[in-house]
This record gives C-alpha cells, structure tokens and sequence, in this order.
C-alpha cells in the first residue's frame, strides 16, 4: 500500500470516527486492553527481537532503556489506556455560549482534528499511547516509528486494528507506515490532503526537519533539557531527594533533570552532600569551574555545549549563580522550555520565577519528573509540546481536539 492510498484510508476512517458516539469508543479502547493482554506473549517476544537488534547495532543504555517493553511496562501502559476510558469525552463539548442582540445563539463545539500523523522513534508504548488518545477523540492516525522499533510496531499495530474490527470501527483508524525508509517521512510531511497535524517525538534533528519541509502544522516537543534551581532558602535534605527524584528515578526520558543550579550563598554546603547522596547511585557530575572548585574530584569538567545537552543519562550539570536573575539568564540561555523548577522556601521568590520562565510546566519544590500525560491526570499524552500554539506541556485529549461556531437561529437573517 502506498502512503497516498493510506492517507485516503486514514481520511475516511476519520469521517466515521467523527459521529462515533463515547460508548462506541470506549468499548473499542476496552477491546484493545483486553486484545493486549490477551498478546502480552506475543508482544514482549517481539520487543526481544528489538532489544537483541539494538544491541548489535550498538545502541545506548538510554535507548534500550525507552525500547524496553517487558511485561511490567505492557501492563502499566494498559492501565493508563483504561484510565482513558474514564476520562470525559471531549468531543462535542459547547462552550463560550452567548446570545447576540441580534438573536443568533452561537457557541464553539469541540471536534476532532481528523488525520494525526506521529513520526516517533525507539518508543513502542507510544503507539499503544497515540492509538488510545486519538480514537477517544474521533482522530484517525498514521503511525512512522523508528526501525529500532519495528518487530514490536508491527504486532501492536495488528492488535489494536483487530480489536478496532471487533468493536465495529475501521481498522484503518490506526495506520502503520512499515516501511523504515526515511523518504516516507517525506512524502508524508506533504500530505496536506489527508492529514490535518504532525507530531515528531524525537531528537532536534528530526524536530528540525518536520518544521522545515512541511506543509501540514506541526507539534513540536518532547526534548527535554530540564533545569532546578537550589535557592538560597531551601530545605537541604528535602532538595536532595527531589534532585534525587528528577534525576535517578528513570534518566533516560525528556523529563528527567539535567541541571542544577545552586546559589552561591549555599553552593559550600549545598554541593558536597549533593555528591555524597548521587555519587553512590552512579551519578556523574558535570561542573562548570565555580562548582568544580568546591567538588573536586567528585566532579568533571563541564566542556562547551554541555549546559545545551539533553543528558537521557546519569550525567548532571551543576552550575553555581550568584541568585535568581543568574539562574534565569542561564535557564533562557539553554533550555528547551519543556519542564524547569525552583526549590526554595521562599515563595515571593518562586512566584517571580514561575513568572519569568518560558518553560510548558514549571516546578515549585517538586520533580521535573511530574511532566507526563498519566501524572497529570491526562490517561496518557501523544506528546509534550514545548511550543505555544494550539497545545503546550503533555497532549492529551484536550489538545487533540479543535473547535467550530455553532451559530443557532429562528429562521434568522443578516440586517
């Protein structure tokens, strides 16, 4: 099948979506749940395949690590697909009712998009992700994972468009791009025709491309060069466990910390517990000279570029500033605007901070960790969106949605 005629497919499967009702949907993602489970096996042999490849191929720890779909990971990502179901459908909410003088009753009705296409990489659980959210919202999507990918993609995507059959919708409501061949992202960023919105979740690389050669608007987010800030007020012990929190707990992800900036009123005592409680975890510590000379041989020295990495590993920056306007310069200057925090006890302080962060989700004293559709209540998300246009932070049923007028009348004309 060529990406022309799955475009056409995906575009009409997006018509009978759009007047599919919430117990239709929801019957079908509960189908998919039980579809899944009942191919747990299938599923997490496939994912081997994946991660034995991966290995040959020589890919990082970070990688595997976001490849990985064992039992635990499959479970936990139908638990968020079921927590979907729950979830109020959005489409056909009316909202910003009013009466005009002239008797019209007009108000704006949320609508589905229509066609997502989602170009991801070395992430299966965002298919089953992406799948889930744009159904509960009427959306057709087209699916291009990475080749990294493609045993686990292929029989995912068999799964859920069985289970779509099964509960009477098109299995040509999810779509898959088998073909690994990076023309097709292409092509597909030009098909205006037939897809309404593209989501890259990958590196810049990718994100660059997508914003450069497409005609059909794009979402872009899901890097994460994400930033706390030790004030000079905090609670020590309780900043360490946060830090501890936003980068150990999974440090391959976009929201994972990268650095820490601590004031320079506290950075004396401040810095070397910070290497005794991340040391023995396996932390590696990255600082710039002001924070090295306190270190010393607990840390590396920070190279050019290396405030601007996205780490998606136990690597930390540590910088020490002089105070607030310091840290936020340094914030402007290097981050990617996805998830950037404060940790202090003084709250006239946090507010000016949260104000002057241009950041999707901004922290006071707790985890860059938070920054994901499931923690926010959302099910899931199809991405993090660090623009500001249509969607910003986690996407999730909200923002796959657009809106039309409705305007009502009696038989009503235009004087």
């Amino acid at each position: 099948m060529t990406l022309l005629e799955i475009g056409k497919l995906a575009q009409q499967a997006s018509y009978e979506l759009a007047i599919a009702d919430s117990k239709q949907k929801n019957a079908a993602l509960e189908t998919i749940a039980l579809a899944l489970e009942a191919n747990e096996a299938s599923i997490v042999a496939a994912n081997k395949k994946d991660i034995e490849a991966g290995k040959q191929a020589g890919l990082t720890e970070a990688l595997l690590d976001r490849l990985l779909l064992d039992e635990s990971r499959l479970a936990g990502i139908i638990s968020d697909l079921r927590s979907v179901i729950n979830l109020s459908d959005p489409v056909g909410e009316e909202f910003d009712s009013k009466l005009l003088e002239n008797g019209l009753k007009l108000s704006k009705r949320r609508v589905p998009v229509g066609v997502i296409g989602v170009i991801y990489e070395a992430r299966p659980n965002v298919t089953i992700d992406i799948a889930a959210l744009c159904l509960k919202t009427g959306n057709a999507s087209i699916l291009r994972g990475g080749k990294e990918t493609i045993n686990s993609n292929l029989v995912l995507v068999d799964v859920i468009q069985g289970a779509l059959v099964a509960a009477g919708l098109p299995k040509t409501a999810v779509q898959y791009i088998e073909n690994t061949d990076r023309a097709l992202v292409g092509e597909l960023l030009k098909m205006d025709q037939y897809v309404d919105m593209i989501i890259p979740r990958g590196n810049s690389g990718l994100q660059q491309f997508c914003k450069e050669n497409s005609t059909i608007p794009v979402i872009i987010g899901g890097i994460g060069i994400c930033h706390l800030f030790a004030e000079k007020s905090v609670d020590v012990e309780k900043a360490l466990a946060i830090i501890e929190n936003a980068k150990v707990q999974r440090p391959s992800v976009c929201n994972a910390l990268d650095t820490l900036l601590v004031e320079q009123q506290i950075a004396a005592e401040f810095l070397p517990k910070l290497a005794a409680k991340l040391l023995p975890l396996g932390v590696t510590l990255v600082a710039e000279p002001k924070a090295k000379a306190i270190l010393g041989d607990d840390a590396s020295v920070a190279q050019e570029g290396d405030f601007s990495r996205e780490w998606l590993s136990l690597h930390l920056g540590v910088k020490v500033v002089d105070g607030l306007g310091e840290a936020l310069t340094h914030i402007r200057e290097h981050s990617s605007q996805h998830s950037d925090g404060i940790l202090t006890n003084d709250f006239t302080l946090a507010n000016q901070f949260v104000n002057a962060v241009n950041s999707a989700a901004v922290y006071i004293n707790a985890s860059t960790r938070f920054t994901d559709g499931s923690q926010f209540g959302l099910g899931a998300e199809v991405a993090v969106s660090t623009q500001k246009l249509h969607a910003r932070g986690p996407m999730g049923l909200q923002e796959l949605t657009t809106y039309k007028w409705i305007g009502v009348g009696e038989y009503l004309t235009r004087t």
